[in-house]
């Protein structure tokens, strides 16, 4: 047998050639990435431990393999943007509980200047999804909010939010942004400020699709600045705000440190 037997975690000799064990490693890298979004440690070197994350690897490169991948993935992807037609499929999207928080949220967090009242704090969960839902309904009707949604042979698998700075002012209560927000340009500001995709199609530039088509869409509707605050290490808090690697790819450039974990990146159109 070339190269000896592999063997699991632990030791124990999985009794197959190198060659004959290749079919079985890709499963086990196909299975890591469908449980965790990334290919574990243990997977990669031959062992069944999915278990260990990639150690110390910037997010950004953990991440290139699904931009990577985008143009051979892209013709079974199609865009389409947040309006009241597509709503019932944003609605069905977020249903399927596509990330921690996603159904509870429903993407208002930077709708808003600050926490939500006390009043909501006190409520359930349930309650606060059915609330949260009914609030993004009424900005949608009224075309206060904006988004990219992402479909694989007609079903919703991701979304982008983007929006104007007046639209998404969250980022304007961050300390460390007011500064900066007193140095960036006159141009319209957009943000871009959520991303989600769901664990069956991650790892297949699926954000990255989403991300171009926000961009389209921003341009369409006279351009400006456009801001994004994605994480720089994987594991960092805040991963629906994206990758470094992603945005750089599409031309932004980062100008800023954003807490610890995050950077500021721009990008004029």
């Amino acid at each position: 047998m070339r190269g000896g037997p592999i063997k699991l975690a632990g030791g124990r000799a999985l009794g197959l050639s190198v060659d004959a064990a290749k079919p079985v490693l890709r499963k086990w890298k196909r299975r890591s990435v469908q449980r965790f979004g990334f290919v574990s440690e243990m997977a990669i070197h031959g062992r069944m431990d999915f278990r260990r994350p990639l150690r110390e690897k910037s997010l950004g490169k953990v991440f290139d393999y699904g931009v990577g991948t985008m143009k051979r993935k892209a013709a079974e992807y199609s865009t389409q943007e947040l309006t009241k037609d597509s709503l019932p499929d944003f609605e069905k999207l977020l249903g399927k509980r596509p990330a921690p928080g996603a159904y509870m949220c429903w993407c208002l967090y930077h709708h808003r200047a600050g926490s939500p009242t006390a009043g909501k704090h006190r409520q359930s969960r349930v309650k606060r999804a059915a609330s949260n839902r009914e609030e993004k309904r009424e900005l949608v009707e009224n075309g206060r909010s904006h988004g990219i949604l992402v479909f694989s042979h007609g079903e919703p698998v991701g979304w982008c939010q983007y929006g104007s700075a007046e639209e998404l002012p969250r980022i304007d209560t961050y300390p460390g942004y007011r500064k900066l927000a007193g140095e960036r340009e006159r141009d319209k500001l957009w943000r871009i400020t959520c991303f989600v995709v769901v664990r069956t199609h991650r790892r297949r530039g699926v954000a990255s699709i989403a991300l171009e088509a926000a961009l389209d869409a921003i341009r369409k509707k006279g351009g400006g600045l456009v801001e994004a605050y994605p994480i720089v290490r994987w594991g960092s808090y805040r991963e629906y705000l994206g990758t470094v690697s992603m945005f750089q790819k599409a031309g932004f450039k980062i100008v800023a440190p954003f807490g610890k974990n995050n950077v500021v990146m721009r990008k004029g159109i």
